[in-house]
């Protein structure tokens, strides 16, 4: 839970005894390659940090398969809305690779926002660098040139190269594979 601690440690100020009584409400488990966290139409009621491995959130669209967002190590995933709302979950959320999650359910999360401050205020800022990314991914796909958006998450991921198939990076950033193919030839 080292990875959990050092992440929540990042974004508030927290003492020792709140820290613990935040990571006894999260449980371990690991999911196999290919095994799903989520399926569409469920209602999300957990939400993971993912310890080690990597994941992503898709769906199909007119047939084709549409990655929103790769999440790996150190990084939050569940359907956000479906979460919070408890809404019909609109996504897959799949392991591409072996993973360890750190899962919280939906009502511990919640009792921790009202019991623990730190607690709240760390969702908080989850919530907020959530819709900062999805901000900055929408004015991307807007107002950047495929090639743009290879070589930002080059900087940004380069490891997710290394692990993730390029099919769902090529989608993540809006192009064909064909397209990433080419681009990352020409650099």
């Amino acid at each position: 839970m080292k990875n959990l601690e050092n992440c929540i440690r990042e974004q508030v100020d927290v003492n020792t005894s709140t820290v613990e009584s935040i990571l006894s409400r999260f449980e371990r488990i690991a999911l196999k390659r290919g095994d799903y966290f989520l399926k569409p139409g469920s209602v999300c009621r957990k939400m993971a940090f993912i310890d080690s491995g990597y994941m992503r959130m898709f769906n199909m669209a007119d047939g084709k398969d549409i990655t929103l967002w790769i999440g790996s190590q150190g990084k939050f995933i569940t359907s956000l809305a479906s979460f919070t709302f408890l809404t019909p979950n609109f996504w897959n959320i799949q392991a591409i690779t072996d993973c360890q999650l750190l899962v919280i359910d939906r009502e511990s999360h919640f009792e921790l926002c009202q019991q623990e401050p730190k607690w709240l205020e760390f969702d908080n800022k989850l919530l907020a660098n959530a819709y900062a990314l999805l901000e900055k991914s929408m004015f991307a796909q807007l107002h950047t040139t495929a090639k743009q958006r290879l070589d930002n998450l080059l900087e940004e991921e380069p490891e997710l190269f290394l692990n993730v198939p390029l099919q769902y990076i090529a989608s993540m950033i809006g192009i064909t594979p064909e397209s990433l193919s080419r681009l990352r030839k020409h650099r």
